[in-house]
C-alpha cells in the first residue's frame, strides 16, 4: 500500500498546514515481471567439474589465453552422459518455469541449443547481451568462485523506462527503479532466467579464475505420439 495525501500547490512534500487530513491508499498492481530464479544445487558438482575440466584443457592446448580477453570457453557438451542427470534436471526445470509463466507448454518440450563452460581469469568481464535465436531460457551453473571474483548481472529489459529514467535513492537497494540487480555466485548455484533478459558479468579481480557453465534452451513441438499398428488379421 502507498499512503498519499491531498496538498495545495506543488506535489511532493508540502508543510502541514497546506495539507489536508485525508489519507488514502493506492492499491498497487505489480504486472509484467522479470523473474530470476535461484536454486543451490552442489550435488551435481562433481560430475559437471569432471566433463567441464576436461573441455577446457581442450582449449588451453589449442591456444593461449588472450591478454585482452582472458576467457576460455568450451565446445558444447550437452549431450555427454555422464551429466545426464544435470541436464535433464535443468531441462525439467526450464519447461515447468514457462509453463509456471502461462505459456502453453502441454504440447511442447525444451531442448538444448548450448551448454559450454567459461573460465574467466583476471580482468576479464561480460557485456550485457541477450541470446537470440530461438532461445528461450539461459541459465548458470556456479563451479568456482574465488574471493573477489566476477558479478552476474541483469539488466532491466523496458526500452520505455531507461529512456525516461530517474536518477535512484539507493543504488545499492532493489526497487522498482533500479536498473540491473547483480548476484553473487557461489559454487553449486544454479541460475535461470528468460533468454529477454539481458545479462553481463562485472570485471573479475581475483588471481584465480571464476568457471561457470553457461546453457541455453529452446521450445519445439513434441513429437507426436506413434499409435502401433493394427495387428494383420488371419483369415
Amino acid at each position: 500500500m502507498i499512503e498519499t495525501e491531498m496538498v495545495c500547490g506543488a506535489f511532493g512534500l508540502a508543510p502541514k498546514e497546506q495539507t489536508v487530513n485525508l489519507i488514502k491508499q493506492l492499491q498497487v498492481a505489480y504486472h509484467f515481471p522479470c523473474p530470476i530464479y535461484l536454486i543451490e544445487r552442489p550435488d551435481f558438482l562433481e560430475s559437471v567439474t569432471e566433463v567441464s575440466e576436461e573441455a577446457l584443457m581442450k582449449q588451453r592446448e589449442e591456444r593461449n589465453l588472450d591478454e585482452i580477453y582472458p576467457v576460455y570457453m568450451t565446445g558444447n557438451y550437452f549431450d555427454d552422459s555422464r551429466i545426464n542427470l544435470f541436464a535433464h534436471f535443468v531441462g525439467v526445470t526450464a519447461w515447468n518455469i514457462l509453463n509456471e509463466q502461462g505459456y502453453a507448454m502441454q504440447d511442447k518440450v525444451v531442448t538444448f541449443t548450448e551448454m559450454w563452460t567459461q573460465e574467466h581469469h583476471k580482468h576479464s568481464a561480460m557485456d550485457a547481451h541477450v541470446h537470440g535465436f530461438g532461445s528461450q531460457i539461459v541459465g548458470f551453473y556456479f563451479l568456482e568462485t574465488p574471493e573477489n571474483c566476477s558479478r552476474v548481472v541483469f539488466h532491466d529489459p523496458r526500452a520505455a523506462k531507461v529512456q525516461i529514467d530517474l536518477q535512484e535513492q539507493n543504488v545499492c537497494m532493489a526497487t522498482p527503479a533500479s536498473k540491473m540487480i547483480n548476484f553473487e555466485p557461489k559454487p553449486g548455484l544454479l541460475m535461470f532466467a528468460n533468454s529477454w533478459l539481458a545479462h553481463s558479468f562485472t570485471r573479475h579481480a581475483a588471481e584465480s579464475p571464476i568457471k561457470f557453465v553457461h546453457f541455453n534452451l529452446t521450445v519445439q513441438m513434441a513429437a507426436p505420439a506413434v499409435c502401433p499398428a493394427p495387428a494383420a488379421e488371419i483369415v
